[in-house]
């Protein structure tokens, strides 16, 4: 859901939007340590999930399920990674829409409890996730939250208009049907979605080297809300995570990027000023 002028995300939420970011997972090789970390830096509580790949639990930020974490990362060739994923109607054509487009399906689709599933990459090699919700499992009283919540994505890539056509054919973002919520901008080294006339999600290219390290690889970027990005930078560190940039002031408010105690990367993001 859109709120604000941020993406609220939630696993199979009444509001769940076709072709927009609606749920994020952390792979992990250490559950515990990634609870630890994770749950007192942004107000997580955590419940027990679907535990096909092993152990999974749902952060709650307050009552609403705002993310997934799992252990997968310890028995597969997977790396540690926070994973964005799409809405879609129907996963299995989404993930052939995605050979069609050059780009690779890695993992499924795969029946979950609540929905299906896969694993993908876009030409350029930036993974990203494909979910199919089960309209008879979506939480009708579940509400999009603040703080806790991962409230804006974006793509880093060599070549933000590529990756726009790619995505934006994949999940009808250039629709002229009457009633589509989507609005693209095509503006200097970057491309913004808009979903019901809010910024959801952002494209930037021009950044990004091809190269073996996944530091500097194309990658899909999740911010996550917070009071004060400084005062989390401070707690972030004490858990053992680390600093790659310090706070900086962007249009959507100060952002910074850090890494957990595994080394996976991800973002804080305050209220704009």
């Amino acid at each position: 859901m859109v709120e604000k002028g941020r993406l609220y995300m939630g696993e199979c939420q009444m509001t769940f939007v076709p072709g927009v970011p609606s749920w994020a997972t952390l792979l992990t090789g250490d559950l515990d340590v990634a609870t630890r970390f994770y749950g007192p830096l942004l107000g997580w509580r955590f419940e027990a999930g679907p535990d096909r790949w092993g152990p999974y639990v749902r952060a709650m930020a307050g009552d609403t399920a705002v993310a997934g974490l799992s252990a997968a990362a310890r028995h597969t060739e997977l790396p540690n990674a926070w994973t964005t994923y799409f809405g879609t109607r129907n996963a299995d054509d989404a993930a052939n829409g995605v050979r069609e487009r050059g780009g690779t399906v890695a993992i499924g689709p795969l029946d979950f409890d609540a929905g299906r599933l896969a694993l993908a990459a876009d030409p350029a090699g930036a993974n990203f996730g494909l979910w199919e919700c089960r309209e008879s499992s979506a939480g009708a009283n579940r509400q999009p939250v603040g703080t806790g919540a991962p409230v804006w994505v974006e793509l880093r890539t060599r070549d933000a208009f590529d990756a726009a056509r790619f995505y934006g054919d994949l999940f009808g973002w250039y629709s002229e049907a009457e009633g589509s919520p989507f609005d693209v901008r095509w503006e200097d080294e970057r491309v913004v979605l808009s979903v019901e006339d809010r910024d959801a999600v952002g494209l930037y290219g021009g950044a990004i080297e091809a190269a073996a390290d996944p530091q500097v690889r194309p990658r899909w970027n999740v911010h996550f809300q917070v009071p004060s990005v400084e005062e989390a930078v401070e707690t972030a560190k004490k858990l053992g995570g680390r600093v790659e940039s310090q706070a900086e002031r962007t249009a959507h408010g100060p952002v910074a990027e850090l890494r957990d105690p595994e080394g996976t990367l991800f973002h804080i993001i305050g209220a704009v000023t």
